[in-house]
Parts: C-alpha cells; structure tokens; sequence
C-alpha cells in the first residue's frame, strides 16, 4: 500500500446556524486513520456522521479544527478526496464508460491516457462489456459499481463512502460488499465508510468507530482483529458485533436517561 492518505482531525468543530441560534453538529472529533486503511463509522441518525465526510472531502469548509491530509489542511474540493454517495448520480444520457470518463473531463490527459484509464477502472469493478450501456439498463449494484469506478479514476489517496450500499437489497448489499473489499484490496486507497450495518463494517474494515450525538463526537473506537476472508458466522466476529451494538445501546440509553430527566424537571 502507498504512502500516502493519511489522514489527520484535530478537535474538529461544525456547527449551522438555525434561526437565531447556533446548532453544534460536531465537538471536538479527533481522528488519525493511517495510509492504505479502511476505516467505518457507525452511529445513530443525525451524529454527524455524513457531516465528517462532506468536511473531509471539502464540500464544507467552514470548519473548527483542523483536517489534514498528508499533512495538509483541507480547504476545498480536490481530485485526491473522492466520495461516492447512497445514490449513484449516473447521468441517465451519457453511457457507463462516458460517466466514468466524466471525472477526467477537466484533466490535461491525453484522449489515449484516459480511454486506458476508463478501460481499467470497468475492468478493475468487473463491468467489461457494459461500456456503452446507458443508467436506466444497470442493476442498482452495477450502477454502484459505475459509481466506485468513477470515484477512483483519478487515483485519489483517499476515498469516501456515505452509505453506498444502503440502497440496495440485502443479497446485491453482501455481494457488493466482496467487491468492495476486492477493490480496496488492489488499489490500496485509504477508504473511509459511513454505514448503519454493523455487519458492514465488521466485514470491511480496519477499525470501527462508534459516534455519539448532541453534539456529535466520538464515543469508541474498536480496532478489528479478524482474519480474512472474514466469516459473518465466527465467533470473533459475534462478539465484536456484540461490543459495538452495546455501545450504541449504552448511547441510547445515555440519551433516554436525559430526557426522562428534562421531562420530570418540567413537571416540577
């Protein structure tokens, strides 16, 4: 695995005004996920969790803290952060190979540099002889797949997932999840994951970090000692299924707790 993708947060804030207030979204997230990993987040809706990707990526610079990749802060959008969304955003009129091609469009390529390119990333997700196949005609986990390849035509050092296979039925979501960590397995690319499945992210990744909200902020962090291939059925991945849904559980029981408390304070 390449050198670089490391990738830095210090005491990272985010917070969106509403009305006349200040709502804080994320307090203090620190984070350091090291080349070439994989990395997922887990938490409960409105955490912060797809807040962290779109600040990773650049889509959101209006931050406190610091983000930092290969030891530069992140200001912007840029070709070395990549992300792929719960939708595919295929456009419908331009076929599989020209929606790839579309990441490459502003790139000082040679037309011949990118048609290669184009042709290892279809190959690289297995959609050989589907190039001049438009959207509308691709299964969901194909288009995902589309959508994975288009991400990582320019090679970024890092690459994004906010729910990918959230989509998807349950056979198609387990399938891409093999191909996913085929994928990562042969390009290298430091892969940072947003999921509700646990069992997702037990299955493909590294390390697992559990978020907590209100604000959002890490609660746990779980480093993920299986071997691979990994088997769903293991008891080492049951008890670690376990911990983590047990930390979810305390959360929620934290949060319960607090508003069994605000409820009785305005009975008094």
């Amino acid at each position: 695995m390449g050198a670089s993708g490391k990738l830095e947060l210090r005491s990272v804030h985010k917070q969106y005004a509403v009305g006349r207030n200040m709502l804080q979204v994320l307090s203090g997230v620190s984070l350091d996920v090291g080349p070439g990993h994989f990395l997922s987040i887990v938490g409960p809706s409105g955490c912060g969790k797809s807040t962290l990707l779109r600040l990773v990526v650049g889509l959101d610079v209006d931050y406190g803290g610091d983000i930092l990749l290969d030891g530069n802060r992140i200001a912007g959008p840029s070709l070395a952060r990549g992300i792929v969304f719960q939708d595919h955003r295929l456009l419908p009129w331009l076929t599989l190979e020209q929606n790839i091609g579309l990441s490459l469009e502003n790139s000082d390529w040679s037309a011949r540099a990118k048609a290669d390119a184009i042709r290892e990333q279809i190959t690289l997700v297995r959609l050989s002889g589907f190039e001049k196949v438009y959207p509308h005609q691709l299964s969901g986990g194909m288009a995902q797949r589309a959508a994975i390849a288009r991400a990582l035509i320019n090679k970024p050092d890092i690459l994004l997932l906010d729910e990918p296979l959230g989509a998807l039925d349950a056979i198609t979501r387990i399938r891409l999840q093999e191909e996913l960590l085929r994928i990562w397995s042969v390009e290298g690319t430091t892969m940072i994951l947003v999921t509700h499945d646990v069992d997702e992210a037990i299955f493909l990744s590294n390390e697992i970090v559990v978020m907590s909200s209100n604000p959002g902020s890490i609660s746990k962090r779980f480093t993920v000692a299986l071997s691979s291939p990994r088997d769903r059925a293991s008891s080492g991945f049951i008890e670690l299924k376990r911990q983590i849904l047990a930390e979810l559980h305390l959360y929620q029981q934290k949060t319960e707790a607090v508003e069994d408390c605000v409820d009785m304070a305005a009975l008094i």
